[in-house]
């Protein structure tokens, strides 16, 4: 007997992420990703040549268990859970990434034209990471969060800064994908 692998529904996955960012602001705590790069940087040192990383990182010790449930749920997903079937996309997408030169389109979530080793190390591919990984550091950091933090944390508790954040992210997303994107591939 195959078992089979769906993603599960909104109404099951949505309660628990609900319970969690209950739990989470019951006990007086902030759920974002980008905490824990800060919290990873104080363990190393960080704190000795920047006043940010200088903060007390062992009362932060409990969020680095996101980053490890995160890995361990991304493994147990893929490895487990995953249903290897070609995603459906509509007509007008598959041209519009053929166009943009994407071969297989739909056939896996992460295009080899963008994920292979060959396209990482590429010059394009290492600059697109070098000025990509600036850009998103630098946004997490003016912002005063992640897209995590934002979405999840800072809407839930109604925290204005939170939507605005949140808005401009898709914004971004949006000037993205259609204008920026087109260029570089």
């Amino acid at each position: 007997m195959e078992l089979i692998k769906e993603p599960w529904p909104w109404y099951v996955s949505g309660p628990c992420i609900a319970i969690v960012m209950f739990l989470l602001l019951y006990f007086g705590r902030t759920f974002g990703m980008s905490s824990n790069l800060r919290t990873l940087c104080a363990i190393g040192g960080a704190g000795r040549h920047a006043e940010f990383f200088r903060f007390d990182w062992k009362s932060q010790k409990w969020n680095l268990i996101v980053v490890l449930g995160a890995i361990l749920g991304g493994f147990i997903a893929h490895f487990f859970l995953s249903n290897p079937i070609a995603i459906n996309l509509s007509e007008n997408t598959v041209r519009d990434l053929n166009a943009l030169g994407f071969t297989n389109t739909g056939q896996s979530l992460l295009p080899p034209e963008l994920f292979s080793w060959d396209a990482v190390f590429s010059i394009k591919g290492i600059l697109i990471l070098i000025i990509g990984g600036f850009l998103v550091g630098f946004g997490t950091r003016y912002a005063g969060g992640c897209t995590s933090g934002h979405a999840i944390t800072g809407l839930s508790s109604l925290q204005i800064p939170s939507l605005i954040a949140v808005i401009g992210f898709f914004i971004g997303g949006l000037i993205m994908i259609h204008l920026i994107y087109p260029i570089l591939f």
